[in-house]
């Protein structure tokens, strides 16, 4: 019978990995050696480019310092392994995948493997494509969780890339379901980022944390310890965002902004907010110029969001208006005459 030892819980170092998602031209291998930088700063070791994209990494080479790893087909589970374990070897800090979405349906990714296993099983087992089909995922998708696996269990942070374009679902009988920008990768890698960010046509490295399409908001994904940093005012990801999320992520809590930063979210009135901001002037001394940075940010949008509400209610009709179909006798009066609620009228 297996026995089991507990402890109490408590925060320690974890690797980042942080997904940045979108079309071309949304600015994801600027941003990620943005935020590569910054977590440098904390985590030290070098920033390694693992580049897919032709080289195109290069083109930034004048203005960011990083090894560059040039990655050439075949793009199978295990060839990215083999890249991201040297780059690791090496005394990797920080590894950017750029990008990674070639393991999916690049020449010898996972689609490729399939279909030549497909092709292979039809030979093997004198059978038709039918029945092969299930069987042949059995190996790319074997090394797909070997992959994803292997990477779980390397101490280094990690920026993927993932090209992402615009999906529909499909149902018999339905019109087409709009899903909006979708990362051309599996889900599997997805789901295991902490943070993914999606990054719209000619966005700028400044991600949309918010879509409306119900496949952008599947894959975006926003903890609550990033919230007060990557929201707000903030512009584009940059060095400061890489710094403090890799605070975070190496176990740096600081008690006293997570007591501010709760403290303005909470506020519901400009007055509320206004204690909250004094709390943070009163420990300036205690908080980091990032950590500053992020709660001006935060207050300028809860500011923003109050005033909104506030106009919202100033614009909006009393419950009663002195409508004659309304008794004032009673509060809880049902209405007079016209059941119709009032501006409903013809």
């Amino acid at each position: 019978m297996r026995t089991f030892e507990d402890k109490p819980a408590a925060r320690e170092r974890v690797p980042l990995l942080i997904g940045l998602m979108g079309p071309s031209g949304g600015g994801k291998t600027y941003s990620a050696l943005r935020l590569a930088t910054g977590i440098q700063r904390v985590s030290g070791g070098e920033i390694f480019v693992v580049d897919t994209e032709a080289r195109r990494a290069l083109h930034y080479a004048d203005r960011f310092r990083f090894r560059h790893l040039a990655f050439a087909p075949p793009f199978g589970s295990l060839d990215y392994l083999a890249a991201i374990e040297h780059c690791a070897k090496k005394g990797a800090g920080v590894v950017i995948v750029d990008s990674m979405s070639h393991e999916h349906e690049g020449p010898g990714g996972l689609l490729e493997t399939h279909e030549a296993e497909v092709e292979r099983l039809i030979k093997a087992w004198r059978s038709t494509r039918e029945k092969v089909q299930m069987t042949a995922w059995a190996k790319p998708k074997s090394d797909r969780v070997r992959m994803i696996q292997s990477i779980l269990q390397i101490p280094v942070n990690f920026i993927f890339c993932f090209r992402a374009k615009e999906k529909l679902k499909i149902a018999r009988g339905k019109d087409p379901e709009k899903l909006g920008f979708m990362p051309i990768a599996g889900p599997e890698l997805v789901f295991e980022m902490t943070a993914c960010a999606l990054l719209m046509p000619n966005a700028g490295g400044v991600p949309t944390w918010a879509p409306e399409e119900l496949g952008e908001k599947m894959m975006t994904k926003l903890p609550a310890q990033f919230r007060a940093l990557l929201t707000g005012a903030r512009g584009p990801l940059d060095e400061a965002a890489g710094e403090a999320m890799a605070k975070w992520a190496a176990g740096d809590d600081n008690p006293v902004n997570a007591e501010i930063v709760a403290a303005v979210n909470d506020a519901r009135s400009l007055s509320e907010l206004d204690d909250a901001r004094g709390r943070a002037t009163a420990a300036k001394d205690k908080l980091s110029k990032t950590e500053q940075a992020a709660l001006r940010d935060l207050i300028v949008a809860r500011r923003a969001a109050i005033e909104a509400e506030d106009k919202r209610r100033a614009e909006s009709p009393p419950e009663d208006d002195g409508d004659p179909r309304y008794s004032t006798e009673d509060d809880h009066a049902e209405p007079q005459g016209d059941p119709r609620e009032p501006g409903q009228e013809g």
